[in-house]
């Protein structure tokens, strides 16, 4: 079509809408444009001519003998009011009756109109206008409830490993290790689930071939840091092995040394599938793999298992998980391949390890003196992620309904108190249950949900800086040389969430970070 269509009787389409009104005589203009009926009977050049059969004196389309003309469109006009009612034009209408199939004999001999536009025009006059609102767009961002509650208590099940192998290990020798490790591999699988979820959106191949370089990478490096740091391995066993040999290592080594490192090892290595199995989406599959943890745990209230299954179930946890993270690495791997797909910088990820780490030392920080809050507190991660679904909902909503910036910062300021404090309420009385102090855990909960939330919105860097110089200051405050009493954590924590949210409001008030 190499030109604009003439809508309008009587332009190029002449021929084809003269069919349409075929029987529907000529009309005169008077001087001003306007049709004017011609004399009854005559024709322009004032001979006498006979009206089509059904039309008066005037031209117009004579009522019918029976009356039903105007019952037959009062019934048309009800039956599609509702779609008659929302048009600006009668063309509009004219189409509609088009697409229900009107011929023009059934719009003549049932309706009593000469053709489609006289009897579209007779509807519309009839029906009123109406104006309706437009139908509620689906929510892009609606969040899948079960899968975040299901995250949720992934996220603590392998506190069980810990329960059954309790008489297995001591604390106070142990401890510093697996939380060495564990610091290092909390900081290295936020950086690398950033970096995987960019080659996600490249493709899920990029994404798995991320995922197994980084993931055994990651638990080499937890566990090398935990030996090094003498943490898992003091130095003197370390430097007496090294020098006299493997010959020397059970007289080198203190008693329960090599337990440590497996137990080191054993983490570092969960939590490097555990993360690829949560990045590739597979928490059914971890859930299933965590099977032996949760039959073990279970008993433990009626029978003693003893110490060959207190070590076998999380050996065989162990090794589920990883034979989970294999079979979907390997599913993903079989996914075709991006030509040219470029790998995002490594620096890109690098605020996404900072936060990582100090998320961990303010968790650690506050497990030193309620070690159930950090329960609480992670089992909250699940309905955590799902308030931040929410939030990214409620401000797509947000900018649908806004008139104007002013009016989306307001509306958008709202959301962010709504779901920080649908995210909190839950934790009070969770803290009271566990006998923990609610203040310090609603604040940390607090600092942590606001720092993911600007994450999601790819600004990373505010929430690293703040939750690191928090987590420093924090862990300085609970040096032994300093006084005893002084509320550390939670001053800290107060300080960062009240820079989070300022961060917040001021960057996620912006129309643009929603588009």
């Amino acid at each position: 079509m190499s030109g604009p269509m003439a809508l309008e009787p009587g332009g190029t389409e002449q021929d084809t809408l003269a069919l349409r009104l075929a029987g529907t005589p000529a009309r005169r203009r008077g001087d001003d444009g306007r049709r004017v009926p011609r004399p009854a009977g005559h024709g322009d050049d004032g001979t006498l001519v006979p009206w089509p059969a059904g039309h008066g004196d005037d031209g117009t389309p004579a009522p019918r003998a029976d009356g039903r003309g105007g019952e037959e469109v009062s019934r048309l006009a009800a039956e599609l009011a509702d779609r008659i009612g929302p048009a600006v034009h009668p063309y509009e209408v004219a189409a509609l009756l088009e697409a229900e199939g009107l011929t023009a004999d059934l719009i003549r001999e049932r309706y009593g109109h000469p053709g489609l536009f006289s009897l579209a025009a007779a509807l519309y006059d009839q029906v009123p206008r109406t104006f309706p609102e437009p139908a509620p767009a689906a929510d892009p961002w609606r969040p899948d409830t079960v899968r975040c509650l299901l995250r949720g208590i992934l996220f603590a099940l392998p506190g069980l490993a810990y329960l059954l192998t309790a008489p297995l290990w001591h604390p106070g020798r142990h401890a510093p290790g697996l939380i060495v490790a564990g610091l290092v591999s909390w900081a290295w699988g936020q950086g690398l689930g950033h970096r995987a979820h960019l080659r996600m959106a490249t493709g899920r191949r990029e994404a798995a071939r991320t995922l197994l370089t980084g993931a055994p990478l990651g638990a080499l490096l937890a566990t090398a840091t935990a030996v090094l740091s003498g943490a898992a391995l003091p130095w003197t066993a370390l430097r007496a092995t090294v020098t006299s040999g493997p010959a020397a290592w059970d007289s080198a080594l203190p008693a329960g040394t090599g337990a440590a490192l497996l137990a080191v090892a054993a983490q570092s290595l969960y939590l490097a599938a555990a993360g690829v199995l949560l990045v590739l989406a597979r928490e059914r599959l971890l859930f299933a793999a965590l099977t032996p943890l949760i039959a073990g745990a279970a008993v433990l209230p009626w029978w003693e298992p003893g110490p060959w299954l207190r070590t076998g179930l999380p050996l065989a946890a162990l090794l589920a998980v990883l034979a989970a993270a294999g079979v979907a690495l390997r599913a993903a791997r079989t996914a075709p391949a991006v030509p040219d797909a470029g790998r995002p910088a490594l620096l890109d990820s690098l605020p996404y390890g900072l936060f990582g780490l100090a998320a961990g030392l303010l968790v650690l920080l506050e497990g030193r003196q309620e070690p159930y809050a950090v329960i609480v507190l992670t089992v909250s991660m699940g309905p955590a992620e799902w308030f931040l679904y929410r939030y990214r909902g409620l401000s797509v909503a947000a900018l649908r309904a806004a008139a104007g910036p002013a009016g989306f910062l307001l509306r958008s300021t709202g959301v962010l108190g709504l779901c920080l404090l649908g995210y909190l309420l839950p934790l009070l009385p969770a803290a009271l249950l566990t006998g923990s102090g609610p203040v310090t855990l609603l604040l940390l909960a607090a600092t942590l949900w606001t720092a993911l939330l600007l994450q999601a919105f790819g600004a990373a860097w505010p929430p690293a800086a703040v939750c690191l110089a928090a987590a420093v200051t924090a862990a300085a405050a609970a040096a032994p040389r300093l006084p005893p009493g002084i509320p550390g954590l939670p001053l800290c924590c107060a300080a960062a969430e009240l820079c989070l949210l300022l961060c917040a409001v001021r960057l996620l008030g912006r129309p643009a970070r929603h588009a």
